[in-house]
């Protein structure tokens, strides 16, 4: 049987934000919970299929292969590991709990075992459609917590002043039944880092990091898109007396162009023609993405709208796989302000067509409506 789409099993929409993820998932996981449904053999089954759907949404790399991918991104040498299927979903669900029961225990959002993990970043960042093809160089400047350097990011004022933690005995974490649960929470007192701070650093007020502006390089690689994510490891706030760095996801957007128009690796040109070379034909020239020109052989009779497919001059490919095509589009420009003489040879070139059609289309059309308004008197 097919999996079912990961949003319709939570009950969100794709937009959804980490908030109304977890509020979902924390709805469905207790109402299918098996130690509350003994009497239901179902139960199970919908409890790991919501806690799939989560282990896969909640992390921000999975979710985007999900995006792109559905299921497939998790199949078949896809990459997705145990990340969907066969998946053990108890660390999905000790993070939904921890926010559960965070004012009963204190210290939520701590890690097991140290301080608290810093929050991941986010960064938009809108390119060209030039650096989009080409890629690029960025310098950004993204205001974050860094570590302290005056406590070496500890905390503490006086590593002496620093001891073992009364509470957890060093361990950082405690243990608390709640109902069919048994809790695994950081320690409320020492906050997860199994020691306490007696001097607390001045700089950080104990917390082991500060406020600061960050200068990053960035690599933008050719052929990105609308919505694709850069991530930098490491890059996000730092964690509290030394917790776990978080990311930062730069999420890109490329600004429109003022002449060509983009469709994954395909560039849209629409060029003005003149009357007389779209009746005469010629020879045009065409700006590409890369700044150069090329030639474009328009023939006699070209209509408003035929298109010419330039190969291999369209958008560089993502990680290096080859170019898309350019296709121009032309556009017949019907002559304004023209002179009294220029007038009359526009009428003496009607007048001597007599019985000839020169404009194919207006003919097809007239004859489609003078056969309709026969049949209507038939």
């Amino acid at each position: 049987m097919a999996k079912r789409d990961y949003y319709e099993v939570l009950g969100v929409d794709r937009g959804a934000d980490e908030k109304a993820l977890k509020g979902a998932y924390r709805k469905l996981a207790m109402q299918f919970h098996p130690d509350r449904n003994s009497d239901n053999p179902e139960a199970e089954s919908k409890f790991k299929e919501v806690s799939e759907a989560y282990e896969v949404l909640k992390d921000a790399d999975k979710r985007a292969a999900y995006d792109q991918f559905g299921h497939a991104a998790f199949e078949g040498g896809m990459g997705g590991g145990r990340g969907a299927g066969g998946q053990d979903y108890s660390s999905s669900f000790a993070d939904v709990f921890d926010d559960l029961f965070g004012d009963f225990m204190g210290g939520g959002g701590r890690r097991r075992g140290g301080g608290q993990r810093g929050a991941d970043l986010r960064y938009n960042m809108e390119v060209s459609l030039e650096d989009a093809y080409e890629g690029k160089q960025a310098k950004i400047r993204v205001p974050t917590a860094v570590s302290c350097e005056p406590c070496g990011g500890t905390g503490a004022d006086d590593p002496d002043s620093t001891t073992t933690c009364g509470t957890c005995g060093g361990a950082g974490k405690v243990r608390a039944q709640q109902g069919f649960f048994s809790i695994e929470r950081g320690c409320p007192t020492c906050g997860g880092a199994g020691k306490v701070i007696a001097d607390p650093c001045k700089v950080c007020s104990g917390s082991g990091r500060v406020q600061k502006e960050k200068t990053l390089s960035v690599t933008i690689p050719a052929g990105v898109d609308d919505g694709m994510r850069i991530r930098l490891t490491g890059e996000g706030e730092a964690g509290m007396r030394g917790g776990q760095t978080g990311d930062l996801y730069i999420v890109l957007s490329v600004k429109p162009h003022s002449i060509f128009q983009r469709d994954g690796g395909t560039i849209y040109c629409p060029v003005p023609i003149s009357v007389a070379t779209a009746a005469l034909g010629g020879n045009i020239e065409v700006p590409t993405i890369e700044g150069k020109r090329a030639k474009v052989s328009i023939p006699a009779g070209t209509q408003t709208g035929r298109q010419f497919r330039l190969r291999g001059k369209g958008m560089t490919g993502v990680r290096g796989s080859g170019r898309g095509d350019m296709i121009i589009e032309t556009l017949v420009e019907t002559p304004v302000g023209l002179t009294a003489r220029q007038k009359e040879l526009l009428k003496e070139f009607e007048e001597a067509g007599g019985s000839k059609s020169h404009n194919p289309e207006s003919e097809g059309f007239f004859t489609k409506v003078k056969d309709l308004w026969q049949d209507l008197t038939d």
